[in-house]
Parts: structure tokens; C-alpha cells; sequence
């Protein structure tokens, strides 16, 4: 049986893009009723977040308008198609695959409700086959790329020979909430943006890319309060504990050091850190820890920068890159994402 490889991975962002800068005014606007001390700290937290540049599936005038629920679900699923498709179809002719020679496709979203789910959809456009498996993955918010490489992994070790698209689209901006000022609210506004990716992995012998030594799930106990949302009548409504970069710094040696020994490795021997950025403090939290080993996440940052948090899509987007560069054979990459849960999933990569 040959190795899981990732074959490749393609990126796609949605229309509308803005700049930080460009946001500040409309905040201005939205928190006119508050006092000025408050909206300063706003506007701070948005200046300081390390995002420079967001994409979105609306324009900024209409995330900053009222509607109702269904109204921006609506958009969320009219998007999350195209952007879905488009994604799907770059991955496929990028690598010269087929679409029906897929036999393994997993949708992961977790911005917006939609059944059927994204997957059934792309079956129809894309001309996909009859008996592909589906797979949607929901309710694992930023985590949930990392999940479904795993779960392909596992569907292609079992299965020699076979072909898995893994397809992440997200709108955090289709789940802004106008009317929560609280800081969890703020602090996401601040970070988050829209985005998509697609990644294809394979079982075939003659496959190539970096191959999957290992995968692992870790979940923290008791710490379901950490992140994600709460279901309101006007949408999908923050959870953001300010508390995450800290459980993470605590059980990092945890997360690391056991999983890289079981695969027959050490932090020693891993060069690339593929690392989801979910927003300033835990990039600057895993800085540290890893600065202090001699390693850098530089991808990791600049990808906060110039897309924001796209939830699960972001870590896709620092592998893109690390697919680009020129690595050597035996060359190890760690891939790690949070969310919520509260979970940590790892994969251990070799080129």
C-alpha cells in the first residue's frame, strides 16, 4: 500500500475585498451611540490585530446593514456555491484530474446553514460521480480543515488507489452580529474574513507531494465554554474566550512532544510549522514556544495578514505555501489547528 499524498491545494477568494483602513470609518459609524472611550478601544483592537487586508462574500456596506438572519444565510449559500465550485475546479485542473475520478469528498463550513450540504451540490455542477462519498463537516469551526485532511487520510489509507477533495469554504462576515457589542463580537469582527480552499490528496502509488506520516485528534476536557457559537434569532452569535491563547501555551508540550514521538520524530526534526492563525495573541503564543526551539511561523502570520481568520480555510492557505516553496526530500512540516470543543488537530507531513 502506498502513502497518502497531498497532491495539491488551491485558493479562492471571494469578490469584495477591503483594507483595515478602509473598515475604520463604518465602525465609526456603527458605534456613533457609544461613548469614546469604547469606540477608540474598538477601533485599536481593529488597528491592532494584525490583519491588514479581509475578503467577503458582500460588500461593506451590507455587512454593516441589519437583516435578518435568513437574509444573510441566503447570501452564505448562494456564495458558498460559487465559491465552492470554483475552488474545486482550480484544485482539479491545476493537478489534471478529472472530476469523476474523485471517489472521496468531504465540505467543510461552519459560517452559514445549508442541507443538502455543499458537497451534493458541487456533485451536480462538477459532473462528479454517482457513487462518490460525501462527507460534511459542520461543527468544528476553525479546526475542521485540519479534520477532514484527517478523515481522508483515513478513508485513502483503507483504500488504495483512490482520490479525496477536501473543499473548506467560510463567511464569518455572512455571521456579524450589528447589535453585540460585546468584546467576543469585536474581537472576531476584528480578525475574521471570508475565504475558500480546496485540497486533493491521493492513495495512488504514482501520486506526488508531501506525504502524511501521522495524524492525531487531542481534546481538552471540560472546555466545550472556550469557543464557538451561540445559535440567536439573528444568526450564528460569537462564542470567543479571551482565555484560548493561554490553554493553548499551557498544554502545548502536551500537544507536541507525545504526538511527533509516536510518529518517530522530534521538534528537532520537523523544519516547517503549518500552523492555523486564529488571531494575533495565539500566533504570538506559538512564536514564543516554538521561537524558543528555533523555529518560525513568518507563513503563518502573513496569512492573518493579508486574508484574516477564514476559520478553517486559514490553515489551508499556509500549506499553499508551504506546497510552493523548495523543500528537500525527508524535509518534515507539522500542520496544527485549534477550535472548537476545545480540540487540537495535528498532521505530520514529509516531502
Amino acid at each position: 500500500m502506498g502513502p497518502v499524498r497531498i497532491v495539491g491545494v488551491s485558493k479562492q477568494t471571494p469578490k469584495y475585498s477591503r483594507k483595515t483602513t478602509d473598515i475604520i470609518p463604518f465602525i465609526d459609524i456603527w458605534l456613533s451611540q457609544k461613548e469614546d472611550r469604547f469606540k477608540r478601544k474598538v477601533i485599536k483592537i481593529f488597528e491592532g490585530a494584525g490583519v491588514d487586508k479581509r475578503y467577503g462574500i458582500m460588500d461593506i456596506e451590507e455587512v454593516f446593514t441589519a437583516t435578518s438572519f435568513e437574509e444573510k444565510n441566503d447570501i452564505y449559500v448562494r456564495e458558498v456555491k460559487i465559491l465552492g465550485e470554483q475552488s474545486l475546479k482550480k484544485a482539479l485542473q491545476n493537478s489534471n484530474w478529472e472530476a469523476e475520478s474523485l471517489d472521496y469528498i468531504i465540505t467543510v463550513s461552519c459560517t452559514g446553514i445549508m442541507i443538502p450540504s455543499l458537497d451534493a451540490y458541487l456533485i451536480n455542477s462538477l459532473g462528479l460521480r454517482q457513487d462518490v462519498v460525501r462527507l460534511p463537516v459542520t461543527e468544528m469551526g476553525c479546526a475542521a480543515g485540519v479534520s477532514g485532511l484527517i478523515y481522508a487520510t483515513n478513508f485513502l489509507r483503507s483504500n488504495p488507489n483512490k482520490r479525496a477533495a477536501i473543499i473548506a469554504v467560510e463567511s464569518p462576515t455572512a455571521t456579524f452580529q450589528l447589535n453585540d457589542f460585546s468584546m467576543a463580537n469585536m474581537v472576531s469582527a476584528a480578525i475574521f474574513g471570508d475565504g475558500a480552499a480546496c485540497v486533493l490528496l491521493s492513495s495512488e502509488p504514482e501520486a506526488k507531494g508531501p506525504k502524511i506520516i501521522g495524524e492525531e485528534m487531542y481534546h481538552f476536557k471540560h472546555a466545550t465554554h472556550l469557543m464557538g457559537f451561540d445559535l440567536t434569532n439573528t444568526g450564528l452569535k460569537m462564542i470567543l474566550d479571551p482565555a484560548v491563547p493561554q490553554v493553548i501555551a499551557e498544554y502545548f508540550p502536551d500537544l507536541v512532544h507525545p504526538f511527533l514521538k509516536k510518529q518517530g520524530s522530534n521538534i528537532d526534526k520537523v523544519n516547517y510549522l503549518i500552523f492555523h492563525p486564529g488571531g494575533k495573541k495565539i500566533v504570538q503564543t506559538v512564536e514564543e514556544l516554538f521561537g524558543k526551539l528555533g523555529k518560525n511561523i513568518d507563513d503563518t502570520r502573513e496569512v492573518l495578514s493579508e486574508y484574516g481568520n477564514m476559520s478553517s480555510v486559514t490553515v489551508l492557505y499556509v500549506l499553499e505555501r508551504f506546497l510552493k516553496k523548495e523543500t528537500k526530500e525527508g524535509e518534515q512540516g507539522m500542520v496544527l489547528s485549534f477550535g472548537p470543543g476545545f480540540s487540537a488537530q495535528r498532521i505530520l507531513l514529509e516531502w
